[in-house]
């Protein structure tokens, strides 16, 4: 790997960005999720015109935002303004890692998001949404912390469990709380396949961290740790965000009534 760290210890955005584009598989990374957010930007922007409902708007604005934020993030990413290296503490597998720190940030915009327009979805109060949301940020913070720590490994891991014991909580109520609700809404169907994609694919995260780079380092690659978690973020982004545009064009009235109305056909 090539080092970047200067003398003062100081990694440039301009470095970085360098390496990255002298990288192949680690800059596709990045620049297939800005094309295929922008994509997704404009075409939710469009299905957004068939959906008049304040209820269901408020969940195509939020659907409209999640790739929003992605190619601001993917952005930052390929500029090096949202990545650098760190010198790993003694006990991790390699000395120096790439860190994409940026990533985190990302996630914890972009994955409330989703909680929200679940939560709305299944007509969630708001206290219940407020508390989920705040553990799925904490998630994200954590983690993050988990990837900058350099004063050890076992501070790492540390950090590491908290943001998994934040997730818990995250899926408790994707698993068993909300569900509930959403039948009492008559989102169910909908609901269970979106909690389904989402909750398989957020599992995905916390394991790619172990095994990749910033965790054990069983796939040494940066580029290769970068797809999987590009390939995760496509699926529980955009293609999340679709499908759940595309029901609530077509059952609005049981988006707006509660669950009362009968589902339109598809």
């Amino acid at each position: 790997m090539q080092t970047l760290l200067t003398d003062s210890g100081v990694t440039y955005p301009l470095q970085v960005a360098e390496v990255i584009e002298g990288d192949s598989l680690l800059a596709s990374s990045l620049w297939v999720n800005v094309a295929l957010a922008g994509v997704a930007a404009l075409l939710f922007a469009y299905m957004g015109q068939s959906v008049h409902g304040e209820r269901s708007r408020m969940i195509w604005v939020v659907a409209l935002f999640i790739p929003l934020v992605s190619i601001s993030s993917y952005l930052g990413l390929l500029s090096g303004l949202t990545i650098g290296t760190l010198q790993m503490p003694a006990g991790h597998p390699l000395d120096e890692v790439v860190s994409q720190w940026g990533r985190y940030l990302t996630w914890a915009f972009s994955t409330p998001l989703i909680l929200a327009a679940l939560g709305w979805l299944a007509r969630v109060d708001k206290a219940d949404m407020l508390a989920v949301i705040g553990a799925d940020i904490g998630m994200c913070l954590t983690g993050l912390a988990a990837a900058q720590t350099t004063a050890s490994i076992e501070l790492r891991w540390a950090f590491y469990a908290v943001s998994c014991a934040f997730f818990a909580v995250v899926l408790y109520a994707l698993l068993v709380t909300w569900p509930q609700k959403a039948k009492a809404a008559g989102t169910d169907d909908i609901f269970g396949t979106l909690r389904l994609l989402t909750v398989v694919l957020w599992l995905g995260y916390p394991i790619v961290w172990a095994i990749g780079v910033e965790g054990l380092a069983l796939i040494e690659s940066v580029g290769t740790t970068s797809w999987l978690y590009s390939g995760l973020d496509v699926l529980a982004k955009y293609v999340f965000a679709f499908l759940l545009l595309r029901w609530v064009a077509n059952n609005e009235s049981i988006v707006e009534s509660g669950g009362s109305a009968a589902p339109a056909d598809d």
